[in-house]
């Protein structure tokens, strides 16, 4: 069998949610079905697509449920090229980068998942029972230069691979993708999820505002802090902020976390410095209810 995209899918397809099984030999009623099994339109779809293109065949779609067919001559075929097609036993082919790809789109799309519990916890991520399969496919991951963590789940007898960070997801995005429509969309929420760290508040007064709003906090009513992981960023919005609307009594200092993680805090801490701000409203006053708004009011 010569392999192509099309081949390369199918293949993925029937290790991931696939089945090519047969009767027992006991039984006097013989069947021979190949059978995807997946709730997503796209991907049956796409699997029925993909099979009549290579095979000349169209399997049955039932939405929501399945794909499938009954083909002596193509259970021979399949079974002896690659093997058995169960859970534990199935093997990742050798394929060339280009295939490698399709063929990894198409598992991860149907065994694949993508997480984001925002700025804590983002990652991409599968199971598996086989593990030889999923080293497998963990190797070829890391051929396109993506990084992954292999864990094994004793308490499941269960195998996963996680992928996290930022370039690692852009990455895998680039590269591998989703055609899952969910799973494609969760993918770009994830990736911006994260944090900016190079502010580039020199670029445009908007760009400044928006940071401003979003990391700004009031602690007191002649007080306001922002903090950042880099001193780089807040040496910027100093210079920004002195430059452009004329605010002074900024501050940068080096603090230490309860874990001993090192970051920078930016502070601003005079009434008149205080007022520009709320000027040119570049602090969100929604964070005075976390203090005496009546007695911060009154004082400017």
């Amino acid at each position: 069998m010569k392999f192509n995209e099309d081949l390369a899918a199918i293949h993925a397809y029937l290790c991931a949610d696939g089945c090519v099984i047969r009767n027992p030999p006991t039984q006097k009623s013989k069947y021979y079905k190949i059978d995807l099994r997946n709730t997503n339109i796209v991907l049956l779809k796409d699997f029925q697509e993909r099979f009549y293109k290579y095979f000349g065949l169209k399997p049955n779609l039932y939405p929501g449920q399945r794909c499938q067919i009954g083909s002596k001559k193509i259970y021979l075929i399949l079974t002896k090229e690659f093997g058995s097609f169960y859970s534990r036993e199935w093997r990742m082919p050798n394929l060339k980068e280009k295939l490698s790809k399709v063929w990894l789109r198409t598992f991860f799309d149907c065994e694949g998942w993508v997480f984001c519990k925002t700025h804590q916890n983002r990652h991409i991520g599968v199971d598996s029972v086989n593990e030889q399969g999923l080293n497998q496919v963990k190797k070829s991951i890391e051929n396109l230069k993506i990084k992954v963590i292999k864990k094994v789940i004793k308490n499941r007898k269960m195998f996963r691979l996680l992928i996290y960070g930022k370039e690692n997801l852009i990455r895998f995005q680039q590269e591998i993708g989703f055609i899952h429509p969910i799973k494609k969309e969760t993918l770009e929420k994830t990736i911006d999820d994260f944090v900016e760290y190079d502010w580039n508040v020199t670029k445009e007064k908007n760009k400044l505002k928006t940071i401003m709003l979003e990391k700004a906090r009031i602690k007191k009513p002649y007080l306001v802090r922002i903090i950042s992981k880099e001193e780089d960023n807040l040496k910027k919005l100093s210079k920004f902020l002195n430059s452009v609307y004329s605010i002074n009594s900024i501050k940068i200092h080096k603090m230490i976390n309860g874990l001993g993680t090192p970051y920078f805090e930016l502070s601003i801490n005079k009434r008149d410095e205080i007022k520009k701000l709320t000027k040119h409203n570049l602090i969100n006053t929604q964070e005075l209810d976390k203090i005496d708004k009546t007695r911060f009011n009154n004082s400017i």
